[in-house]
């Protein structure tokens, strides 16, 4: 089954194997922007399937007090929340070697992400930019990001001529209003990579173009193509 708009496919016969190869990877671009520009930095999504890889790359020897860390897209709930993609960070990946790595926030005390927006985008500009990497993943409704089908701003969140970098998004499918990093911020990224697992999403990905999946906004792109890692 064929995916479209990647630029390498790189398949594992387990989750393990995948975590490892992934992290290994991930930490050889940091390197490589480290000695290119002195600085390195890397946007990371939620959820289960990153966990392994975040404690793989937590390992990894680095300059870690030189990569910023932020989130493609997060919950708007407390950090402490099981909901919280921060606390999925800190709890899996800033610790051992990579506990000095510079982690920004992309949560307030605000009540609703909107009123947010400014201060969050003004501590997306202490980031060195482009990001280095931006690892996303998906979900089976073709969403990446926090890019949901049916949200009312969608096209906004997808438009590649915008300058914003960030939105909000009120997923019609999903609990939590959300922020989330714009497409043109991902687009702009030294890499981007696709970390999904299981075959419904390897069907997903294959159907996200023809289906008009948010997923599509990075598949079907020539100008920043995608690397694929899967494993069933």
């Amino acid at each position: 089954m064929g995916v479209t708009g990647m630029s390498k496919f790189h398949q594992f016969d387990s989750r393990e194997a995948l975590d490892q190869a992934l992290a290994s990877h991930v930490a050889l671009q940091l390197r490589a922007d480290l000695n290119r520009r002195g600085l390195a930095s890397l946007a990371v999504s939620g959820g289960s399937t990153p966990k392994g890889m975040f404690a793989c790359l937590a390992q990894e020897k680095l300059d870690w007090n030189k990569v910023y860390i932020t989130l493609v897209d997060e919950r708007w709930v407390e950090t402490d929340s099981d909901d919280s993609n921060e606390r999925l960070v800190r709890e899996n990946l800033l610790h051992g070697p990579a506990g000095s790595a510079r982690f920004v926030s992309m949560k307030t005390q605000h009540e609703d992400a909107n009123d947010a927006l400014a201060e969050l985008t003004a501590r997306l500009e202490s980031i060195p930019l482009p990001f280095s990497c931006v690892i996303l993943g998906m979900g089976s409704d073709g969403h990446t990001a926090s890019w949901f089908p049916q949200a009312i701003n969608l096209a906004e969140l997808l438009d590649p001529t915008s300058e914003e970098r960030l939105g909000t998004c009120q997923p019609v499918t999903a609990p939590h209003q959300r922020i989330t990093l714009t497409l043109p911020v991902v687009l702009a990224a030294g890499e981007i990579i696709l970390h999904v697992t299981g075959q419904e999403k390897r069907t997903v990905l294959a159907d996200a173009t023809k289906k008009h999946y948010p997923i599509s906004a990075i598949t079907a792109q020539h100008d920043n193509p995608a690397s694929l890692w899967w494993t069933p």
